[in-house]
């Protein structure tokens, strides 16, 4: 006779939970709020809606295309429950670019919001059969769903999601999450940072829809704990309910850091000392002018930098006693998880040079939607790579040199932009900065520096040019400089150097 086996699913946690405590508060959006008992009921009913009521069938793909909100959790772990994975869809896209990836993942229904309905209308979506809308229309389905358990017997190595890569070198791509990975990053998670536990209560800022916003916000509610989601980005809001709402851990990206510094010391003052447990950012380095500044506000000890991509998960992590010893690092590889640097030939490189990062663990993704050449290209074996460079130092720290798409080569000598950046960064004039090669008849690549100018500060080429002077050697000096008000980021927070190439020429 064979034991039972129970399969890591998405809502297998939340079932849990609701079993336990079924009353307790699992979600809020401002004045909403669901317990663990109406979240599962929700879930089961989303699960019925579209296994009986629309007739999909396991395997078939949905798409949702909404700002953070309640619903957002409770439709993609219903849609897992009954065998289909969604495709999620930036809410800030054009008609044309939702409608390429609703099309490129065969997307049989679309959930919209209200606010973008009118948009997916305007869209030539050519696989969509049904469109819901996030409002009455769905509430009056939901409520005409049947209650209970759809049924559908899922395993944990089916897909429960398609997040789209960024986009920033090329055409987005569909990366096949599996159940399994992402729960166990749920356990890795609640290892590492210590706030997942029954009663930590986590601020939803970043974006759900990527694949990093959403598994933040879905760890504490899988482990019991509460997530209060935040609907709109806003800097003084976010501080006032880290104060105020009992928050004990929050995810949040670089550029969010920088829109709570530029709210100003009076601002700051007033939201001082808020009780948290943990701060973790991810999704684009953190510049080391702008870690410094996290510790001294939000205080020593909580803050964690985590490397890591939709496609590998969690790779590494600086904990936060590290954070002001070890610059420009990323820490140590995740729990059960390997890492390796390699050159070009595949031959692990010694300490101290630097190679391409791959990694190894039970988060890796399931290959890309529709694009096995793409897939293999990400292997070595077992090994995962999305193209990051990276340096080990003789303590075992990681260091996160670039991207290898972004790596110039002026002179015929590789040059890192990462490194020029830092010191762009902890210049007291600028805010951000991005360095790109731009083609040259004399150098192949010349360094060109876009920098943005901290509000109602200015600052000079020439200025620039000898502050670098100081740090770094003459072949990685920017030839030029270009002073932009903002640099080109997705909602993720990463910076679209795709985009400062083309208007570079």
């Amino acid at each position: 006779m064979s034991t039972p086996y129970i399969p890591l699913t998405l809502s297998s946690g939340v079932r849990a939970s609701a079993a336990r405590t079924p009353d307790k508060v699992a979600l809020t959006e401002n004045e909403r709020c669901l317990s663990y008992a109406q979240l599962i009921d929700r879930i089961d009913r989303v699960a019925n809606m579209v296994s009986t009521g629309l007739g999909l069938e396991p395997g078939d793909h949905v798409a949702l295309m909404a700002p953070n909100c309640i619903e957002f959790i409770e439709i993609v772990c219903g849609l897992g429950d009954a065998g289909l994975a969604t495709a999620m869809v930036n809410p800030r896209l054009t008609a044309k670019e939702a409608a390429y990836i609703c099309n490129d993942s065969q997307a049989k229904v679309l959930f919209v919001h209200a606010s973008l309905e009118e948009l997916v209308r305007s869209a030539q979506l050519e696989t969509v059969q049904h469109i819901i809308v996030i409002g009455k229309d769905y509430d009056e389905k939901l409520a005409a769903a049947r209650t209970g358990p759809c049924g559908v017997a899922v395993a944990e190595t089916d897909i429960f999601a398609i997040p789209y890569t960024a986009g920033t070198t090329g055409q987005p791509k569909g990366v096949l999450l599996p159940h399994r990975s992402r729960v166990l990053t749920f356990f890795s998670m609640a290892v590492e940072y210590g706030c997942y536990s029954i009663d930590d209560r986590s601020l939803a800022i970043a974006p759900l829809y990527h694949g990093g916003g959403f598994a933040f916000a879905m760890a504490p509610v899988f482990f019991g704990g509460s997530c209060d989601i935040l609907t709109k980005f806003e800097p003084e809001q976010v501080l006032e309910r880290l104060m105020n709402l009992g928050i004990t851990n929050t995810f949040m990206v670089p550029t969010h850091f920088n829109a709570i510094f530029a709210l100003g010391d009076a601002t700051l003052a007033k939201y001082s000392a808020p009780a948290l447990k943990t701060i973790i950012s991810n999704a684009a380095p953190l510049p080391q002018a702008t870690k410094a500044r996290i510790v001294n506000y939000f205080g020593e000890g909580i803050l964690n930098e985590t490397y890591g991509s939709t496609e590998g998960g969690i790779v590494c992590n600086l904990r936060p006693a590290d954070q002001l010893r070890k610059e420009q690092c990323v820490g140590f590889p995740f729990a059960c998880t390997e890492v390796k640097l390699l050159d070009g030939t595949g031959k692990e490189v010694p300490d101290g040079s630097v190679g391409e990062l791959y990694s190894r663990s039970p988060f890796l993704f399931s290959g890309y939607w529709g694009k096995p050449e793409a897939t293999a290209e990400a292997y070595r074996g077992e090994w995962l790579s999305v193209g990051d460079m990276a340096r080990r130092d003789e303590e075992g720290y990681l260091y996160l040199v670039d991207r290898k798409k972004d790596l110039i080569i002026s002179g015929g000598v590789n040059v890192y932009p990462r490194e020029i950046e830092e010191v762009l960064h902890s210049h007291p004039a600028i805010i951000e900065a991005a360095v790109i090669g731009v083609p040259d008849d004399y150098w192949g690549e010349a360094v060109k520096a876009f920098v943005v100018c901290r509000r109602g500060v200015t600052a000079s080429a020439e200025e620039l040019l000898t502050y670098c002077q100081q740090s770094l050697a003459g072949f990685k000096l920017p030839k030029s400089f270009e002073f932009v008000d903002a640099l080109p980021r997705n909602a993720a927070g990463k910076v679209l150097k795709r985009d400062l190439r083309q208007d570079a020429g």
